[in-house]
This record gives C-alpha cells, structure tokens and sequence, in this order.
C-alpha cells in the first residue's frame, strides 16, 4: 500500500513539477528554513530562489542536483528561530528530524533522523543512532551536544543511511554543523540581548586581517536563563535553566596556492538543569489488590499476572497532580545543583589540490567531554513511593525524591585520510578512517527528602543529611552508594570509496562501500555498590562477563539519478547502515546485545520551477532494519538508592520504517517567500518474546515495542517578507513559523502516548542599518509565541505494576502512583541587537 502511495507522490510531483504547478507539501531536500530565509533577503525578479551549497558527497555541490535527501538552516534561519542550542530545533523546524532530552536532562541529547531514534544511548558502551558532526568531526558521545553554538555557517541534515561515506552509526542520518571559517579580512560582529526569565545572552566573532598566509578567527558567546519552574527550597537551583559560555579559535593557513590548512580549538561549559517532571495524574489504570482479570487496565506490558497484590498508597501532603499546564513552582522543594558538561576540542583539517584531478584531505581531531548530572526533578511524582506511618519518625524518616547523580568523562582521537577529485566522467572519493574511544562513568541515586510524622501526628517534610540520610549513603561524592561504574575501550577502522559515472549530462550512476571493524571492550567497575573488580564471587554470581566484541560490516549503496531538465532532477537510491552493539552498564551482568542493521530503498525528485521563484521536493523510502535494539527499564528500590535497571536486547526480525517527505518553497513576491514542509514516518517493530524467570519458574509473553519520538505525522511552514527601508540598504524582516508533531511515544516498552503539539515562532528585526561604516541590526523576537503546553516526555511506568521479582504470576501495586512527565518550555521572548563591521 504505501509502495503504490510513493509512487503516486512521485508521480504526482515530477508532472507538477514540469507543468509550473505549486503544492502544499516539502521535500526530500528539506529545505525549507534555509531557503526561506535566503530568499527573503536575497529575491529580486531576477534571480528567485537561490542556489545552497553542501557537501554531503564530500565535495560542494548544489543542493538541487545532490541525489540525497537532506535538509540545510542557514545562519539567518537560526537567528529568525532564535536557535542557540540544538535543542532548540526540538520544536519541529525539520519534522524528520526529532530532538529530545534524556529523561528530563539537557545534558544529553537524543537525536533521531527518519525512524532511528535510541531511547538510551547514555551508557558509554552504547551508540547513537544518527551521526553528529563538527567541521567533519564525529562526536561520540551525545553528552555536551546542547552547548551554545558557535558562529554557523549552516547545519545539514543528511536523511537515511548514511553507512558508506559517513560510517557507522548513522543508520538514520547524519548531522553536520559547518562553522564559519577565517575571511583574511578584518571585521566582525557583536551581537547581544536580553529577554524574560533572566536571560541574555552575548557573542562576538572577530576576523583579523591575513598575516604571511596566516587567517585569524575569533568567537565568544554567552547564553544564561533563570528557571521557568521554581525550586520552594532556598538556595538550590530551579528547573529548566542553563548558563552556557564558550570560545573557538580557529586559524586558516595558507601557503601557496593549492594547499589550504584549517585549525580550531574550541572549549564550552554549560550549566543546566532538568525540566520538572510534574505527577500527571494518579492510579489512572484503577491499579487495586485483586486478580489481573478484574483489573485490566492494570497490566505490565511482557508480563502474565493472574494476581495483583500490595497497597496503592495515599499521596503525600502537598503533592500536586497536574497534567493540563506547566507549574511555575515545584510542590516539594528538594536539594539540586546544575549539572555540568565541560567540552573542548582541536580539529585540524588540511586540504591540498595536488592536481586538477584530485584533492588530498587529512582531518585530524582530539575531542572531550566531562560531564557531571545533577538530576532531582522527580521529588514525590516517582518511586520510591512512602507509606506514611508511624514508622516514618524524625530520627529515621522515610526517604523520597530520587537524586539522580552521573559523572561521565570521554576521550576520542579521529583521523581521516580523503581522495576527492574528478578524472574524466568519474567524480570519486575515497577515504580511511581511525576513530579511538576512551569513556568511563559512575552513577548513583540516594534519596535527598524525608518525611516523618511529630508527636501531633502531622507531616514533616525534611532534607536527608547528604552523606548518610539515604540508608548510610548520600549525594556527597564519597558519600555515595554506587549504582553502577562502567569503562569503555571502542576503536573504529574503515576504508570507503564512492564513484560517480556520469554517462551523460542527464544521467549519473553512483557506487560506493566503506568496510568496517569495530573493537569494543568494556568493564563493569560497580554494580548495585559492589565493587566487581574485588568482589569476583559476587560478579560471577550476578552472571557478569566483561565485554569483549568486535564486528565487521560492509555498507554499500547505489544511486541512480536523472537530469530530466536543468531544473527536474529525479534520483533511485539504495543505502545501507549499521550501528555497533554493545553493553548495558545499568544491568548487574553487564548484559550485552548486537548491533542493528538496516537497508534503505529511496526514491525522490528535486525541482525548481516558475522561473525559479519556486522549489518542490518530495521523497519517498522503504528502511528495513534487523536486530532492532529495544530497551527495559524499571526502578528498583535498595539500600536507600532507585536503581534502574535497563535491559537492551534485540528485536527478532525485521523492523518496518516508511515514509514520505516533501518540500515546497515559493517565492511569489520580490521579498516575500513561502514555505511548507511535510514528514509522514510508519514504524512497526514485530513482537518481541519477553522472559522472566522468578520463583523458580518462568514465563515468556510477546511484548509490542515502538520507535519513540517519531510521530506519524509532522509539518512545519514558515513566512518570511524583507522590504528595503531608505536609500541605505536598511531592510524590515518579518519572519513566522510553525511546526506540528502528531503524539508519539516516549519509552520504547509502553504505548503510552506524549501530546500532540504546535509551536509558533516569531521574529522581526530591522536589519543593515548604516551607522558610519557600520551596519546595525534590531530585532525582537519570541518562542511557542502563544504559550502552548504539552507534555513532551511521559512515562507510565509509576502507574503500572513493578515486574517480576519474586512470581511471575503475581504483580506489586505497592509503587503506583500515576503517570509522570515534563512540559515544554514555556513562551519566551527578547529583544537583541547586532553590530557587525
């Protein structure tokens, strides 16, 4: 059915396309913010939309005539969204790309393209699912993604496999920011702002005239907003707030024509807190002591109770259940300091023109991550949940508030070697690739709160002393029960090329391979506070075997595209992917998994069309990927510390990812452009066999699992109109979007549900105001303009029976409480002026 449906779309398209026809929808080459900002500043009656350059196949090329789906924000695009940091692209701004925090953290980010979005890759053994880049740079960790950005020339998103010239990990893409590099030229600009909830924020980029062959550039910027929901205890720090600062200095040397080489260091730090996560409701499954069959509703997904036992308890005095709007103050103050992620980096990327027929290129990078978490936005919404009796007293009262603690440190070292160049009708690139990682972590989970009940038998809320209020242990560093300590060894060796025949002016074939081996070895330093590398009895009785893989792929992929017209450009696309396995530190045995593979039937077109004043595109896939990782969480409660316990297995068969996507871009007035963009994503994972073994005996149930953050359906469109003011190149701005997302889910386990959302964005600025020789830009500026509220992250699990631990066929109610989640960030909005020179 959706194989017909393609073809229609395509079909549809490329006669709407030749006919001068327009359309509602947005394309394989997303372009839609990128080419909506350019052309609102750039159109004239002569020259429409513009041409984007990108180097998707490892070369500049016109975006129109690259066989790859992808999509392209230019820096006016950011600056109209007032995106500072990728989590600001979270709203919807590409609707294939999804961006999402982990848990409530803004930490680390999970980053999904087209179906491929991992619910954990937190662990330092466990990778991502879409590639991130900088400057070329693979970044191996989702840690310290969120840190202010830099001065960016562009941000591409490259959609589906991604395996031959961009490597492993990217089974659903890639993402690449390209910073803006030395001119040689002196100049520069200043730009600042400020805006409610505290913030402001500042950054200066400077370019120093060139120097014996040698180009300077300088770039600083600062980013600070105060909580959007409060803390009640003095002194500790509120929900969703961050302080961001960092600087970049990169280098451009050139020393005769033909050689260009480009250093950078870059070093960032961003304090930040989570997103409060509020209690949306509570016992919504009607959870009660009974049979399983009188209580349907109350069901763990895997499972097969017959019999329901325990106590759903009372809420505590003062908890508050809200699940329609975001709280401006949290009911429990709880102790919470900002985690910190500390970057830096050295890239150096060294290009020679041996010849007209080839291009030598060395990347070679040293990259970090220090990151420490500070997690405690549950307080009473989540386990463990306190029964509130007499034996809750002031000398040993009963603890809550889960304080989730986290430090992580990473190393990597990459080397690339390229071959880029063309010989006769064979464009080619060829390339090897190092890549060595060095990761460790420890984590722990003590309780922070108290509550007893005093002589009159009223309620007192306390602070656990942060050493040992929390069963003997604590959130003081050295105070802590370690929940787990994990070290992680990867390296990565490959070898890929890529040729392109073009047979004819029309016609261009495309092949390419890269080969694979991964190495990974890992360690389980502590699990549930016994320390493995001591106590060898305990780790071989909890099944513990250290981690010992390597695995070889060879990706290959085709492409087949057509130049029907200089401006219709039809393409047929198979690629391929994989993401490594690995371990998952969170469980005693240190239980390992396999890595995921997938293959991708592409087909697409790319179009401009009346007069170039517009630009439809549309694509349409068929990804089918095995061995689907899938995750297992639950809390489980000892010692005065909330383990969780995730389990990551593989799915049997094949996973089901199709979809749709489409772009149009008008610019039917001098100034004035128009853009709408449309992402449809199908996903099913098959059953998935579910055992669990307690009491001596075991039961398997086939479990539905689902690809989180990916909904069905999601749109955006945006409005972008720049009129000339004067005689002095002043230009009035005005720029309008929005983005839809259909409600998907959030834990790949349950099928519980996220919201829907629709989120505005608006800009207007005043622009190029001549000042002497100086150019002045004003604006003002806001975000989710009409204070949409929605729950972006739910997490049923506190509503549902516990899993298994002493029966199979009897569940625990005694931990429900009710769904948990956070809202989005609420309205924002600025003002923030520029001077450039």
């Amino acid at each position: 059915m959706l194989i017909r449906t393609v073809r229609a779309a395509l079909l549809a398209g490329s006669v709407l396309a030749s006919m001068g026809a327009t359309s509602a929808f947005a394309a394989p080459a997303d372009v839609a913010a990128d080419a909506a900002a350019d052309a609102a500043a750039d159109a004239s009656s002569d020259s429409g939309l513009g041409d984007i350059v990108v180097t998707a196949t490892k070369r500049e090329t016109n975006l129109q005539d690259t066989p790859i789906a992808m999509a392209v924000m230019s820096t006016q695009a950011l600056d109209d969204r007032h995106v500072q940091s990728l989590y600001d692209l979270a709203d919807g701004a590409i609707p294939s790309l999804r961006i999402a925090t982990f848990e409530a953290r803004q930490s680390a980010l999970t980053i999904g393209i087209r179906g491929i979005v991992p619910l954990d890759a937190n662990q330092p053994a466990r990778e991502q699912g879409v590639g991130i880049y900088i400057d070329g740079v693979y970044l191996g960790r989702q840690h310290g993604l969120n840190a202010g950005l830099f001065d960016v020339e562009r941000v591409e998103v490259l959609k589906g496999p991604q395996g031959t010239l961009f490597g492993r990990n990217t089974e659903g893409g890639a993402l690449s920011i390209v910073s803006k590099a030395p001119t040689g030229e002196f100049g520069g600009r200043a730009e600042g702002g400020f805006g409610n909830y505290g913030s402001y924020n500042g950054d200066i980029h400077l370019d120093l005239p060139k120097i014996a062959g040698f180009s300077v550039k300088l770039d600083g910027v600062i980013q600070h907003q105060d909580p959007t929901t409060k803390n009640p205890l003095a002194g500790q720090a509120g929900f969703n707030q961050y302080h961001r600062k960092g600087g970049r200095a990169a280098v451009r040397w050139q020393p005769i024509d033909g050689i260009t080489d480009d250093f950078s260091y870059d070093v960032a730090r961003d304090e930040n807190t989570p997103f409060y996560s509020q209690l949306l409701n509570y016992n919504p499954n009607g959870c009660a002591a009974g049979t399983q069959a009188a209580h349907a509703a109350c069901a763990l997904p895997g499972t097969n109770y017959t019999n329901l036992t325990g106590t759903v308890k009372s809420l505590l005095p003062g908890v508050v259940v809200n699940g329609k709007t975001r709280m401006k103050v949290a009911d429990i103050g709880v102790p919470q300091q900002p985690s910190v992620d500390k970057t830096h980096g050295f890239t150096n990327n060294l290009k020679w023109t041996v010849s007209p027929e080839i291009e030598l290129r060395a990347i070679t990078a040293w990259r970090g991550v220090d990151a420490t978490q500070w997690d405690n936005s549950g307080g009473a919404h989540r386990v463990p949940v306190v029964n509130l009796t007499a034996a809750c007293t002031q000398a040993a009262p009963c603890g809550f508030s889960r304080y989730s603690l986290a430090d992580l440190r990473q190393r990597q070292f990459s080397q690339e070697l390229q071959a880029v160049g063309t010989v006769g009708k064979i464009d080619y690139v060829a390339g090897l690739y190092y890549f060595n990682e060095h990761v460790s972590d420890d984590a722990a989970t003590p309780n922070s709160n108290g509550v007893y009940l005093n002589a009159a038998g009223q309620p007192v809320y306390t602070i656990l002393n942060s050493c040992t209020g929390s069963g003997g242990f604590g959130s003081d560093v050295g105070c802590r029960s370690i929940d787990r300590a994990s070290e992680v060894w990867s390296k990565s060796y490959s070898a890929y090329g890529q040729l392109t025949y073009n047979a004819t002016e029309q016609l261009h074939l495309t092949v390419g391979g890269r080969y694979t081996h991964d190495k990974k070895r890992g360690v389980l330093h502590y699990s549930r506070n016994v320390n493995y590398d001591v106590d060898t009895a305990k780790a071989t009785a909890a099944g513990y075997q250290p981690l010992d893989e390597s695995w070889n792929r060879f990706n290959p992929m085709v492409t087949l595209a057509y130049d029907a017209t200089d401006d219709l450009h039809v393409y047929a696309k198979y690629a391929t992917g994989y993401r490594a396995g690995g371990a998952s530190s969170r469980t005693a045995n240190y239980q390992g998994f396999d890595p995921e593979d997938v293959k991708s039937y592409e087909v697409g077109l790319k179009s401009d069309f009346w007069n170039h004043r517009a630009r439809f595109n549309l694509a349409g896939y068929i990804m089918d990927r095995k061995d689907s990782q899938v995750d297992i969480s639950s809390i489980q409660s000892f010692n005065g510390s909330n383990y969780n316990n995730l389990v990551t297995i593989n799915a049997p068969g094949t996973t089901k990812i199709r979809g749709i996507e489409a772009d149009l871009t008008l610019n039917p007035l001098e100034g004035l452009t128009l853009n709408a963009s449309y992402a449809y994503t199908y996903t099913k994972i098959p059953l998935v066999p579910i055992t669990y073994t307690a009491g001596g005996l075991s039961t398997t149930v086939d479990q539905r699992f689902y690809i989180v953050f990916t909904p069905r359906n999601a749109a955006s469109g945006s409005i972008d109109y720049a009129l000339p003011i004067g005689a002095n190149d002043a230009t009035l701005k005005f720029h309008f979007d929005g983005n839809y997302s259909q409600a998907t889910q959030a834990f790949d386990q349950f099928a519980t549900k996220n919201d829907a959302s629709l989120i505005f964005n608006g800009r207007i600025s005043l622009a190029d105001i001549g000042v002497g020789d100086r150019k002045l830009t004003l604006g003002v500026w806001g975000r989710n303009l009409f204070n949409e509220q929605y729950v972006f992250r739910r997490d049923p699990s506190n509503s549902l029976p516990g899993a298994p631990t002493t029966s199979v066929s009897t569940g625990s109610v005694n931990n429900i409480l009710g769904d948990y989640g956070n809202f989005n960030a609420p309205r924002t909005f600025g003002i923030d002026a520029s001077v450039s020179f």
